[in-house]
């Protein structure tokens, strides 16, 4: 089974159950998200959330519903909800069970009733779909259904104001409401005939807790329009559809058009039938590529606040598009990414509200290099990279030759010295009081290690594709191999974070960026200093679910990823480990090891212990971090693309081997 089915103890355990979060997507940017129980406790969840063109960005639209069952004059709610100093109604004493496969699924015991609800966003349209079926009832019962909507977005908290327009508009079997000005309609209706009764009302102070804990205002009110009655007998069914446009065909056959094409998304499983974690793993994986209104593709670095990122993109995609099979998409959103570059450098972040880039990154452009190298392993299609991508390799690596991109020189000796005071241009930029919490500027090792492959990879395709370049590029290549040797501390075994030119020191922090002077197609190591980083990162870095940005053995060091923004800002590359980083550890470890078998059972012990992950934090996801000390508690997103990307790239390399 690919899915994931969680009991009724397992569910009967709120404090657990609360932890567990569902997510499913619509290929357009949104998504509906919950905890198991649908009780959400962060402000990014909701049951539709859009990625809007007008007004740009993601909103929550329907937060969440509240229903109950009649039967024998007594009236049960299955809804929960968090208030001021209580949750109610508890709804979730009456969740038999949890499942998520194709779609999320909740099974209700209520007495002698047994009431399964289903839920489904539709592909490429704002629709969620929300299906009740009556599997057991020894008579009739009726379902009651009130809408709770926010219609704010999803950074945002809505409160009770006098700007909401409350009044319904009648459709065939439903409503439609224009909440905001400027903001689409709400539509809701149902595929049979039901009633609706509007009684406008504003719902307040519902908590989140997850935002209470991580030091975020964490109450809102939320309007209901009206309530939905309709009157369900066994084997009898009722489909619910919540849209920004007018269903224009019948409920049902959306439904099953929808069903249908899950159905077909999964036949690409039929490539990793020996590889249980990449089968897991590949369906949930698309949920990060996306197209938006203009049918421009791009890759979402996580659920839920995260959007697009250059870097994070360059590193996921050969996991999400390359390992399983998407070629086109991939190739499509690399062509995409490389027309935002400018004076060499792809773009780190791109906003969602206004399409707006920032250029802060000094490694996103060299990742590109890397991302090439593994189109070309898994493809060997070396026509397509002359066509396409060559002159944007040349152009990359022109610009950084030239010292076009703000903050980043080319030393004499070969060297990048990256960044300022103010500008941490790595991937380990946190800013707490806007000072950085892990200065790197100066030559960082992984950005090096990067530049290093970057020139060998131009080097070889120069000669293959007969292209001479306007520069020597082996020659600055073998310039910065050389130089390369002030990272090594011999004595210690390992590589410096950092070489700082101004006061020729090092930082020699034991961190996990060494890695990729190892893990990378070209090092510019030698055979011996490669096995020597792999030990030191193995002993002082290696977790079951990833590598720790700092050793524990520096007293700067910070085991648990927890409390406000600040505290967590402070962690978050101070020993938080990062599940990504396996990707590269597990390709240092075998190219290194003289036991590949070893080696092979060792990643394995470290996959299995990301699939039991699957079951905990965002279902069928992997999360953005872990605590660095035990029992190395999940945090950050419950879905980050970079960590399923890494992972299903080390589940196919394992294997392969």
């Amino acid at each position: 089974m690919i899915g994931i089915r969680l009991g009724h103890d397992e569910c009967a355990n709120l404090r657990a159950s609360l932890e567990k979060e569902w997510l499913d997507t619509n290929g357009l940017g949104g998504y509906a998200s919950s905890t198991i129980l649908n009780c959400n406790t962060r402000k990014y969840h909701g049951l539709l959330i859009a990625n809007l063109d007008v007004p740009q960005g993601r909103y929550v639209l329907l937060s969440s519903l509240e229903e109950s069952v009649t039967s024998n004059k007594e009236e049960i709610f299955l809804s929960i909800h968090k208030y001021p100093m209580v949750y109610y109604p508890r709804g979730d004493m009456y969740v038999h069970e949890f499942n998520i496969d194709l779609y999320p699924s909740l099974t209700y015991h209520i007495g002698d009733i047994v009431l399964k609800k289903d839920m489904m966003l539709v592909y490429n349209e704002n629709t969620l779909l929300v299906r009740y079926h009556i599997d057991r009832s020894p008579f009739p019962v009726i379902l009651r259904l009130k809408p709770f909507i926010a219609y704010r977005n999803i950074h945002d908290l809505s409160r009770e104001n006098i700007f909401i327009r409350p009044k319904t508009y009648r459709i065939k079997n439903g409503f439609f409401i224009s909440p905001y000005e400027g903001m689409p309609n709400l539509y809701v209706q149902t595929n049979r005939p039901s009633r609706f009764f509007p009684a406008p009302q504003w719902y307040k102070n519902f908590e989140y807790t997850m935002e209470q804990d991580r030091g975020y205002p964490y109450q809102e009110d939320l309007f209901a329009p009206g309530m939905f009655e309709m009157r369900l007998s066994q084997g009898s069914d009722i489909i619910f559809y919540f849209s920004t446009r007018e269903s224009q065909v019948k409920i049902k056959y959306t439904w099953e058009k929808e069903y249908k094409r899950r159905i077909e998304q999964r036949k690409i499983l039929g490539n990793f039938k020996n590889d249980t974690l990449i089968r897991r793993l590949c369906q949930p994986s698309g949920s990060f590529i996306i197209r938006d209104g203009k049918g421009r593709p791009s890759i979402i670095a996580g659920y839920h606040w995260f959007y697009e990122w250059g870097r994070d993109t360059l590193i996921s995609l050969p996991g999400l598009c390359f390992y399983t099979g998407r070629i086109k998409d991939g190739l499509d959103i690399l062509g995409e990414i490389v027309k935002r570059r400018k004076h060499g450098l792809i773009p780190n972040c791109i906003s969602e509200d206004n399409n707006e880039a920032s250029y802060n990154s000094a490694d996103a452009s060299l990742w590109f290099f890397w991302c090439i190298q593994e189109f070309l392993k898994i493809t060997g299609d070396f026509e397509t990279v002359k066509n396409y991508f060559w002159p944007v390799l040349i152009d990359i690596l022109r610009q950084y030759y030239n010292g076009k991109p703000p903050f980043i020189e080319l030393m004499n000796d070969g060297l990048l010295n990256v960044g300022n005071v103010q500008t941490q241009l790595t991937w380990m930029d946190a800013k707490v009081d806007n000072r950085p919490v892990t200065p790197r500027n100066g030559c960082p090792v992984e950005i090096n290690a990067l530049w290093y492959n970057a020139l060998c990879f131009v080097n070889e395709l120069s000669k293959k594709f007969g292209t001479k370049i306007e520069f020597d590029v082996e020659d600055v290549m073998m310039c910065t191999k050389k130089s390369f040797e002030k990272f090594w501390i011999d004595e210690k075994g390992y590589l410096a974070d950092l070489w700082i030119p101004d006061k020729q020191l090092r930082d020699e922090s034991v961190r996990p960026n060494q890695i990729f002077a190892v893990s990378l197609p070209n090092s510019p190591l030698k055979e011996q200093m490669m096995v020597r980083v792999v030990n030191k990162v193995t002993g002082e870095l290696l977790t079951p679910y990833g590598l720790r940005t700092l050793s524990p053995l520096d007293p700067r060091y910070r085991g648990t990823y927890q409390g406000d923004i600040k505290k967590r800002d402070m962690a978050y590359h101070q020993g938080t480990v990062w599940p990504w980083l396996l990707g590269h550890y597990g390709d240092a470890l075998l190219r290194t090891s003289r036991h590949r078998q070893a080696a092979r059972e060792k990643l394995r012990e470290i996959l299995a212990n990301i699939t039991n992950h699957l079951k905990h934090a965002g279902l069928q996801y992997i999360s953005e971090v872990f605590d660095g000390d035990p029992p190395h508690e999940p945090g950050g997103c419950i879905a980050q693309a970079w960590s399923v990307a890494e992972i299903i790239r080390l589940s196919a390399e394992v294997e392969n081997q």
